[in-house]
Parts: C-alpha cells; structure tokens; sequence
C-alpha cells in the first residue's frame, strides 16, 4: 500500500534508544508489533476488566479482546486515511498493557495508594512496561520498541512526568501534536469501547433497549433495525444496532479527518506535529452525540449498583495488597523483594512504592484475588 506523505515511515522514524539490525522479512512496525504480541503483559490482558469482573461471565470484553478490537478499528481508519496500519495496530495492541486489575476502579485505588509517591496512571505504566519492566532481552530492558510506537501509548502525561520522560515526553512541553496514526488509536480506543460497553451491558442485564432510545445516537440506529428488521431477536438487534454504530463513527471520523487533512495539507509528520490540535477527529456533531453516548454510560452502566459494587470491593483488594506489601515487601515474590529493596536504596519510600505499584498493576484479576486471599484469611496457609 501506498502512504499518504503525512504518514509516519520507516524511513523518518526516530527509531529505538538501543541500536538493532534492520529485521530481515518484517518492518519496523511489525517488529514492534510482535514483540508487544509476545510479551507477558499482553498475555494476562486476558484475565483483566474492561467492565466486569473476570469471574462474572466468560463472553464480557476483557482488556485482551478490546484491545483487538482496538486494533481492527485502527487498521481500517489508518488504511482509508493512506497511514501506517502496521503502527496503528501497534499502539493500539499496547496501549492498555500498564493497566491495573479491576479496570478503572483499580486504577483508581492505586492512584490513591501512590499519591504521595507521584501517583499512578495506567497510560504511563504502559510505557513503562515496554521500556522496562518486561525483561527478556540479552541486550536491554523492555522490548526496545520504536519512538513513533512508544509516543503512541503516551496519550496523555502531566508536565511533572513528561519531564521524566524525555524524547516521548517532549511533545507535551513544547505542546505538540503526535503522530496521526497515534491520534487514530486514541479514537478508535473511544469507538471501541463506547459501543462494546453497550453490547456487554445489555448482555449483563445492566442495560435495556428502552433506556438506550434515550440517547439520540444510539437511537437513531436502533429504529432503522427495527423498521427494517421487525422480527429480530434481542440478541441480533443488539448486534445490528452496534455494527451500525461503529460503522457510523468509523465513517464519520474517516470523512472528518480526510477533510482536515485536505485543508491543513502537512506534506510529512513533523507539520503534523505542528498542528494547533489532533487532525484526526469527528465531526461537531457527532462529537456531540459521542459525548452525550459517553455521559450515559457513566450515569447507567459505569454508575449502576452491581458495578458499583463490585469496583467498591475490587479498590478495596488493591488498596490492602499495596498496604501490606510496601509494608513489608518479603511477602512479595524474591525478584519483586529485590526489586523494592533496590527502589527504596536509590529513592527511598518513594522507590519502594513504585516497585510495589508495578507487582500490584502487572496482577490479574484472578491472581489479585487470590493473592489478597492467601494474605488476609487465615485458612490458607499457602
């Protein structure tokens, strides 16, 4: 496929902080892919929230599935814009990989936990795993990915933290612009799970067709099901209205951006980068029933009791898994041990506890279960 001169290359790559040989029969891009792929973190995706809990039900998303599901989203809109599909997929397949047990909730409780200490975000933990926490290399730490891939996980970063940072950090000081093919993944992240959260929540009973008419844009695409499929069942009317959504949003973002691109006319990345704002985007109006989509979801499914309840618990596991291990990291595995032992002699406290921050992050869902199990009941001795 031919790329449009605004899309990032190869060839203009700022490339990796240690030197390799150009891989023989794959790209650059690809590369990254596969090792993002082959990694530990991608592999206990699987066994992590998106929205309900692991053991709630096995055909709810997980963060592995969105993060697929990000992936096809982003190839499609890289390829009908000329950009690098093979980027776009990689940013998206990383871009949840620091994400904590429990979703949201317990990215929450660990934010709570490291206040003190500089906080705790999922989008830099991402980071940070592929910089340096998978460790499986002779020759560095992390997987040594691309700088265009690793700006992509990056999508947003205070200015305390992008000083730390450096190369990937720097766009946010000098307030620029990432690449497009990170600004699709960002949007494609928001297509997948707005729609795939309302696919679970009817499954989970959590949500009804009637209370979803409320939402203009969801109800638009749910009478044209109806009137031109009347004897649907529940589950094919669901799934009919939600492949018109996306394909609605996928659509409008494409037609949007084309036509940004056109007006704005950046002959290579680095004027993208100069942009005032992201050139990849919707529409005014379908931002607004984005928008609108998003404060329901918050309001009735996010919100709703059974959640609700569940993220209570789930922030409640994390916060005493932290506590009792940056108490005492020994009840840490001995490579995790170490790990705090050397964080507390270059940093002191503040050392330690992104140590713990990184066991507690890198869990399941299951295992953080089972772990906080085997530490506060006192039936299991192992």
């Amino acid at each position: 496929m031919i790329l449009a001169p605004y899309a990032a290359t190869e060839a203009r790559s700022r490339g990796r902080r240690h030197p390799e040989p150009r891989p023989d029969y794959r790209s650059e891009y690809q590369r990254d892919r596969d090792r993002i792929i082959h990694s530990s973190a991608f592999r206990r995706l699987e066994y992590k929230t998106q929205v309900f809990v692991n053991h709630e039900g096995d055909l709810f998303r997980t963060r592995l599935t969105h993060s697929l599901e990000v992936a096809q989203i982003a190839r499609t809109i890289a390829r009908n814009l000329g950009l690098n599909e093979e980027l776009a997929e990689a940013i998206s397949l990383a871009h949840d990989l620091g994400h904590t047990p429990f979703g949201h909730a317990g990215q929450d409780a660990l934010n709570e936990c490291m206040r003190e200490y500089g906080g705790f975000e999922h989008n830099a933990q991402s980071l940070r795993v592929v910089d340096q926490l998978e460790d499986k290399y002779a020759e560095f730490r992390g997987l040594n990915l691309t700088f265009e891939t690793r700006e992509g996980i990056l999508k947003h970063c205070s200015e305390r933290r992008a000083r730390e940072l450096g190369d990937v950090g720097e766009r946010f000081l000098k307030k620029r612009q990432p690449s497009l093919e990170a600004q699709l993944a960002n949007l494609a992240d928001e297509i997948a799970y707005n729609n795939h959260d309302i696919d679970d929540g009817i499954r989970a009973g959590l949500l009804t067709f009637e209370q979803l008419a409320e939402v203009p844009l969801v109800a638009r695409h749910l009478e044209l099901v109806r009137k031109a499929y009347p004897q649907l069942t529940p589950k094919q009317l669901r799934h009919e209205t939600v492949r018109r959504l996306i394909n609605t949003l996928v659509t409008d973002l494409t037609e949007t951006s084309r036509h940004n691109l056109e007006q704005a006319r950046p002959a290579q990345v680095d004027e993208v980068r100069a942009q005032a704002g992201p050139l990849v985007a919707f529409s005014e109006a379908i931002r607004a029933e984005a928008s609108a989509l998003k404060r329901f979801l918050f309001e009735h499914l996010y919100r709703h009791h059974r959640v609700y309840r569940m993220n209570r618990k789930a922030q409640r596991v994390i916060k005493d898994l932290f506590e009792a291990f940056f108490q005492d990291p020994r009840l840490m595995p001995p490579e995790n041990w170490d790990a705090a032992r050397a964080g507390h002699a270059q940093g002191g406290d503040a050392g330690k506890a992104v140590t713990v921050a990184d066991y507690v992050a890198g869990m399941t869902d299951r295992f953080a279960l089972d772990e906080y199990e085997r530490l506060f009941d006192p039936r299991r001795l192992r």
